[in-house]
Order: structure tokens, then sequence, then C-alpha cells
């Protein structure tokens, strides 16, 4: 779902977009499609871009199992650049996988640009662990865990395994940073885009939700761009404490300093939020 701020008094010319999370759907009535009556109800006036990846709800569902990041991120800010209610800037908002799918946006795309990005449950820093797959089959997060657990790094799996793409395995950095063909790109392993960090620094703020009880990601730190301490799996550090932000490598230094970082927790579990705290503490961000 992506949602837009386009009615007086909201962001200028702007709009909210919001992608789905592993399993769900751009309209689905009770997840997605949800969020978005939410956010027409609670501002009215204001314009909703839901982002469907496919033709339908159920190809929007598989590809975001099985549809390369890169393509999926090629994918919206194609839809982004030819939405002519966006053209003044929009806010966007993701939710899971979403989050860090969306940052790509920003990194990647600065035209129409990005103003807000708020991520709710986004794992920045990837993830190392699959305990609670998303959607409704289990045959699929079954055959997920296994294809993770065997080659996640490998050139066939990186392609066409969404999972694969933000797997990051603290034991093996040296394999993620070479063969990782999305998260390793964004995070900045290999070199420094400056595009990506320029582009990034641009937003006026980067909102982090971090599920304070998440049982599905691991580690749940990555939602607040913290992660593992390199060379184990049980010791974790905050971003502040990382290569990335020491080195700038992204900007983020450069960014919390400014006051454009904001982390936010909310107790439970991943997702798991109420109507109230939405409208208390995200809504504003979108005005």
């Amino acid at each position: 779902v992506c949602g837009g701020a386009g009615r007086a008094g909201a962001v200028a010319g702007g709009c909210i977009p919001v992608f789905p999370l592993a399993g769900d759907s751009c309209c689905n009535p009770v997840s997605m499609g949800y969020i978005q009556k939410l956010v027409e109800k609670k501002i009215p006036g204001i314009y909703v871009l839901s982002l469907k990846i496919g033709s339908n709800m159920i190809q929007d569902m598989e590809n975001s199992f099985f549809m390369n990041v890169n393509d999926q991120v090629r994918e919206v800010c194609g839809q982004l650049a030819t939405d002519p209610h966006l053209q003044g800037g929009y806010n966007a908002m993701g939710f899971s996988q979403g989050g860090q799918f969306l940052r790509a946006v920003a990194q990647r795309c600065p035209a129409p640009p990005m103003l807000n990005l708020i991520s709710i449950g986004g794992q920045h820093q990837g993830v190392y662990g699959f305990p609670r797959c998303p959607g409704e089959s289990s045959h699929v997060c079954d055959w997920i865990r296994k294809t993770l657990d065997l080659g996640a790094y490998s050139k066939a799996v990186q392609e066409h395994l969404v999972q694969a793409e933000y797997w990051h395995d603290p034991l093996k950095e040296e394999d993620y940073r070479k063969n990782s063909i999305f998260l390793a790109d964004i995070n900045q392993e290999r070199g420094i885009n400056e595009t990506y960090k320029k582009n990034l620094m641009a937003l006026k703020k980067f909102v982090m939700v971090k599920f304070l009880n998440d049982t599905m990601v691991d580690p749940p730190i990555s939602e607040w761009f913290g992660f593992y301490k390199s060379g184990q799996a049980k010791e974790t550090i905050p971003l502040q404490e990382t290569s990335l932000y020491k080195e700038d490598r992204l900007g983020l230094q450069e960014m919390d300093k400014a006051g454009k970082l904001v982390f936010l927790g909310v107790k439970g579990d991943h997702l798991h939020f109420s109507e109230e705290w939405f409208d208390s503490t995200i809504l504003p961000f979108l005005q």
C-alpha cells in the first residue's frame, strides 16, 4: 500500500506510499487495505496510492516472496514517477520488508522526492533467521526456511527468493558482502555510492518503528538499523556502534545529529499495534 498526502494543510504535493509485508498484498481488506482506509478516514482528502506489484492481488502476494527486489523497486519507482499527484513530493510508509524496500526507493529514485520515510518493523540490517514465516501457506514457509539454510547466497536463490536478498549472515560476512544482490548494495557494503547517500540524507525524517516483543524478526534490533556483532550471532549492537554509522557510509550519523532519525518502540509482536497508537504516533508524520 502506498498512501499520499494531498489535501490542503498536509504535506504539499505529498503522498504516503505504503509497501506491504511478505505474504500480503496491496489491497487485503484486513491488513494493507485496512491501513489505507484508516489513513483516508483520519486525514480527509489525502491521496493514497496503493502499490501493487503485478496485475492482481494473487500476483502481488506471490511477488512478495519470489520477485527480485531490485525489479520490485524499479517497478515502484516507475509508478511513483508517473503519478501526477506525487510530483511535488510524497511521504512513504512501509511495513516489515516494505520498510527497507522503500528505503531503496529513496536512495535510488529521487524524483519525485520522498519527504519522510516511515519504516514499521523494517529490517534495515537484514535478518538472520526466519522463525515465523508470514502468509498462510506453511509449505511455502518451510521451503523458504530450508532454502535459506542451504544456499541463501547462491546466484539462483538470490535472484528468485525475496527473503534471501536481505539475509545477513554475521558468521559469513564476506559471503554476504560479495553475493547479496540487494541489501549489501543499499547498505554500501561494497563501496560508497555517493548518490545513495545524498538521496537518503535529503529526507526530512527517517522514522523507524521497532516492535519490542518481536518474535518474527531476528534480530529485532535490525528494525532500528542495529545488528549482531560481526562473527557471532548472540550479542547485538545498536546502529551507533556499527561501522556503517561510524564511517557514515549512508549519512545516517549526520542525519542522527541533525535530528532526522526517529527511533520509536511499540509493545507487541511483529506488526501488532493498536489503531490508537497508529493515530497518535504515526499519523502526525503524514500531515
